[in-house]
This record gives structure tokens, C-alpha cells and sequence, in this order.
């Protein structure tokens, strides 16, 4: 069974950048779609960034050109690297992993997730 802890949260300022990692134990699958999603308080939870099996990675348009994903498959790691964060990006982040090659719609109860890291940006 495969495990993903995140860490890398905390608390910045607007316009700071944080990396936020994702590591697989006892490893990732590369070849499968991966992704991000943030849950603020109150507010449902919604899709950040995906990666698929070929490495095109996908943004929500709120993040993108900001936000960056990658996977280091040595490590069995993922990455999502934040840039010029804003209070509006405050929420407790997610990584998870799907069992397909291509990203599909949305997760499914096949999805594996982790326990999340909160980030939270101030202005």
C-alpha cells in the first residue's frame, strides 16, 4: 500500500515562495498521473496542479504561471514548487496519486492521498 506525507508548508508573506514535497513510500509509480489539491476552511476542496505519466503537467488557472509541478522519480518525490504567493493561496495542501497514465476528470476512491500541509500566506 502506498503511502504520500507532504511537507514543506508554513507561513509567509505575500510574495514569498515555498516548495512543497510529496514523498511516496515505498515508492511512486512515475508512470501515473499525480497531483495537488487545496482545501481552505469553509471552501470546497479544488485541483492546483496535475502531472501525468508523460510529465505534461496541468494548472488551475488561479496558479498558473505562479505554481510549478514536478516529480523526481530517484526520490520518489513530488513537487510543487509556489511562487509570488498570495493571502488567497492560504489553504491545507494535498498531494495524491491516481491509477491511470492520463490525469482523468477528477480523483476517484482509487486515489491515494496524503495528510496534507497548510500553508498559510498573510499580506
Amino acid at each position: 500500500q502506498m503511502q504520500l506525507v507532504e511537507s514543506g508548508g508554513g507561513s509567509v508573506q505575500a510574495g514569498e515562495s515555498l516548495r512543497l514535497s510529496c514523498e511516496a513510500s515505498p515508492y511512486f509509480y512515475a508512470r501515473y498521473c499525480m497531483g495537488w489539491f487545496r482545501q481552505a476552511p469553509g471552501k470546497e476542496r479544488e485541483a492546483v496542479a496535475h502531472i501525468d505519466g508523460a510529465n505534461v503537467a496541468t494548472y488551475a488557472d488561479s496558479v498558473k504561471g505562479r505554481f510549478t509541478i514536478s516529480k523526481d522519480e530517484d526520490r520518489d518525490t513530488l513537487y510543487l514548487l509556489m511562487n509570488s504567493l498570495q493571502p488567497e493561496d492560504t489553504a491545507k495542501y494535498y498531494c495524491t496519486t491516481y491509477r491511470a497514465y492520463y490525469c482523468p476528470a477528477g480523483p476517484t476512491r482509487d486515489n491515494t492521498w496524503g495528510q496534507g500541509t497548510q500553508v498559510t500566506v498573510s499580506s
